[in-house]
């Protein structure tokens, strides 16, 4: 009879063969004959991995004749069961470890995973696309969300507020596709921002005092390029005597303050009911004496709610959007309006974002995989029919270097914000030398 090959490490690009897969399945199957799984819900988890653990020794030692196993291999299959009762099946060693920032599963056998912002192939895979619906249901649920043909599409997340969406046939030609976003288990603060050279110590005082002086900051970036993790650092200076309001399409801020509401939209149910969107969340949220209020994401008539709310006395309000320049998120914005499905005119539109909307900070991912924050620009009015702006700070990047790491200049533009009295007037005082052009920090 045929041996177990060990498993590769995860960077290498073998799968395991499908016999594998088999005899692990066909051991699974005897557990789950076995265990009570009404008690499951019961048992703390340490006692459960022991019954677990117990239980798959033996039924392993009655199947060594069909299938030779060494030390090692029994120890890797029984790791693989636990994961498969408790946890996500093959994806669980990815979630444990903290290198991992995203896991990409473009069909059952082909896993990728990004490290250091660098995506590898790895040697995991599912048995077959049943298995992998198996976990896809196990999430989704979770979350009190549904995926089948009706609704092939769905964004959830794990307990751990880490991003996940999901697609499924027949808009997925070759299988189920899950991709999570992961979180630090440990939040990143400031300083570990300016250690991964995403800014440099300069810039903390001034980003931290933005947000003690209540001004509207709206954060702009690309898919992965920092963002949420940027808005939950910025977060962290909210005062503890406020009353912070969170609205999501799925829950992932990992705020610290004591006094949070948190509140997620609802899809509909299988009868096409019950959905709530982010704008009625934000309507809702003003009935709720908020005094912050931090919107996940802006995509779509919610950011008419959002502007209002910041227009009306809800100051230091943060958000994020999808853009790749500040001017273009601006013209997202305007865009968003406009979908609210109200005969608005664009001058009126664009004054409304310039009175609402303080500081834009746009956040880049770079070649190598770096995030930096490329530029912090404040609105200063309206200038004829345009939003006018001043840059206050950026990174400008020079080249790239042999290792093909990103090589650039973190510089002030020499220009006084007008937002300087406003740090006055909440008696925040900054280094006279705060804004000088001559700073210059090469990375």
């Amino acid at each position: 009879m045929a041996t177990i090959p060990p498993i590769q490490p995860a960077s290498t690009k073998k799968y395991v063969p499908d016999e594998y897969f088999e005899f692990k399945a066909k051991i699974h199957e005897r557990l789950l004959d076995i265990l009570d799984l009404s008690i499951i819900e019961t048992m703390d988890k340490e006692t459960l991995i022991g019954q677990i653990k117990q239980v798959t020794e033996r039924i392993l030692h009655k199947e060594s004749e069909n299938m030779p196993l060494n030390f090692s291999e029994r120890e890797k299959i029984v790791s693989e069961i636990i994961d498969e009762i408790l946890g996500l099946g093959p994806l669980e060693p990815f979630l444990k470890d903290p290198t991992i920032s995203d896991i990409l599963v473009n069909s059952y056998k082909h896993i990728y995973v990004e490290r250091f912002g660098k995506l590898e192939q790895t040697d995991a895979r599912f048995q077959d696309d049943n298995h992998l619906m198996k976990i896809i249901d196990r999430i989704v649920s979770s979350v009190g969300r549904r995926i089948d043909e009706s609704n092939p599409m769905v964004d959830a997340r794990l307990m751990d507020g880490s991003r996940v969406n999901v697609v499924i046939p027949p808009l997925a030609l070759d299988g189920p596709l899950l991709s999570i976003r992961r979180f630090a288990v440990v939040p990143l603060e400031l300083d570990d921002l300016v250690k991964n050279e995403t800014l440099v110590p300069e810039f903390k005082d001034i980003l931290q005092s933005l947000v003690k002086a209540k001004l509207n900051i709206l954060i702009s970036g690309g898919t992965g390029s920092g963002k949420t993790t940027l808005l939950n650092v910025l977060s962290r200076f909210i005062p503890e005597n406020e009353r912070i309001i969170t609205i999501e399409d799925a829950a992932e801020l990992q705020l610290k303050q004591e006094h949070i509401v948190r509140m997620e939209t609802r899809p509909p149910n299988i009868e096409g009911k019950g959905e709530v969107l982010q704008r009625d969340l934000v309507r809702n949220s003003l009935r709720m004496r908020p005094d912050r209020i931090i919107l996940g994401e802006v995509r779509g008539p919610e950011s008419f709610d959002m502007l209002q709310a910041m227009n009306t006395g809800h100051e230091g309000s943060l958000t994020t959007v999808h853009a790749n320049t500040p001017r273009d998120a601006l013209m997202r914005l305007e865009t968003m309006v406009a979908m609210a499905n109200f005969d608005i005119p664009t001058e009126f539109i664009r004054k409304f974002i310039s009175s609402a909307i303080n500081i834009v900070i746009q956040v880049s991912r770079m070649v190598d995989g770096k995030r930096k924050l490329v530029s912090l620009q404040e609105i200063t009015g309206m200038e004829g029919n345009m939003i006018t702006m001043q840059e206050i700070f950026s990174f400008q990047q020079t080249r790239v270097d042999a290792d093909g790491n990103v090589k650039g200049v973190f510089k002030f533009n020499g220009i006084r914000p007008k937002f300087i009295d406003r740090f006055k007037i909440a008696g925040i005082e900054l280094k006279q030398n705060a804004f000088d052009q001559s700073f210059r920090f090469e990375v």
